[in-house]
């Protein structure tokens, strides 16, 4: 149990509730003296928890025994938690034991996920793990964006590769700034719970912090869920501006991810990508 960061936790989650938007009843009224601090107060979560409100500062001050499954619940319920964000919560409470098995150091890719991969046609795709260690790839990915192969292994990363060509090779689509930095903490701070004491995690989240104001921001929010669907805009040395979508998919029972590039059907990114990936193909 890491009670100093469940105590963090829980008051991002708290401090993040706007009480105009609690059901009526639920929050005390603002009376004659506005609010000093942002959020919900302590013992108003305490009472949507159905706890003390002595019990619950405890667990905002790190002080607390190892909270139940059901004060888990009750917390997750009061604090309106999202399903990845009670996972976390029960991580953080010692509640989920941590990864300690070799899988964790050096997770195997199924034999199904490397098949699909490579069956995506002109999607360019890769595998990663919970360190955003790029673990296998397409011919399209090594088209449209570098050579993994001959990459030393530790550069073979996700952070480390945005780090290195965010601005050249990359970059966010207008109005969708930030939000790759927002969901790499998100996703580092959810495996930061599974793999606690990781040292070569807390090295890269120190890299990216030092490199990336979002990304600080993001972390230091505990936010968990991550962005749901990425827009870049990737200019390609051959091809042009192409404007892509990235999405994510969790492989079924691994913690790797799929991340896979596409474009707006029709589109001139999307003839574009269909070129590349015939070009890159080797003839039969």
């Amino acid at each position: 149990m890491s009670r100093r960061e469940l105590a963090d936790f829980l008051r991002r989650r708290r401090e993040a509730l706007h009480p105009d938007r609690m059901p009526a009843g639920a929050v005390h009224p603002h009376g004659r003296h506005a609010r000093r601090t942002p959020g919900l107060r302590r013992e108003e979560v305490a009472a949507l928890a159905g706890m003390s409100t002595s019990y619950y500062e405890r667990l905002e001050q790190a002080r607390a025994p190892r909270p139940s499954p059901q004060v888990l619940t009750a917390l997750g319920t009061a604090l309106r938690l999202t399903a990845a964000e009670r996972e976390h919560l029960a991580r953080l409470a010692g509640q989920i034991p941590p990864r300690t098995d070799e899988e964790a150091v050096h997770p195997p890719v199924p034999e199904a996920a490397l098949r699909l991969l490579h069956r995506l046609g002109p999607l360019p795709a890769y595998l990663v793990d919970e360190r955003e260690n790029i673990l296998a790839w397409n011919t399209a990915a090594t088209a449209l964006i570098t050579d993994f192969g001959r990459l030393p292994v530790p550069e073979r990363n996700v952070v480390r590769l945005a780090v290195r060509l965010g601005g050249t090779l990359c970059s966010a689509a207008e109005g969708a700034e930030g939000d790759f930095a927002r969901q790499s903490a998100a996703h580092l701070r959810a495996a930061s719970a599974r793999l606690p004491g990781d040292r070569a995690l807390g090295e890269l989240v120190n890299e990216y912090a030092a490199h990336d104001a979002d990304f600080l921001t993001g972390w230091r929010s505990h936010a968990v869920d991550p962005v749901p669907a990425l827009r870049k805009r990737l200019r390609h040395p051959e091809l042009g501006e192409l404007d892509l979508e990235v999405q994510t998919l969790l492989v079924p029972g691994t913690e790797l991810r799929l991340v896979l590039y596409s474009a707006e059907p029709g589109s001139a990114s999307a003839a574009a990508l269909n070129r590349l990936c015939a070009a890159a193909t080797p003839a039969p």
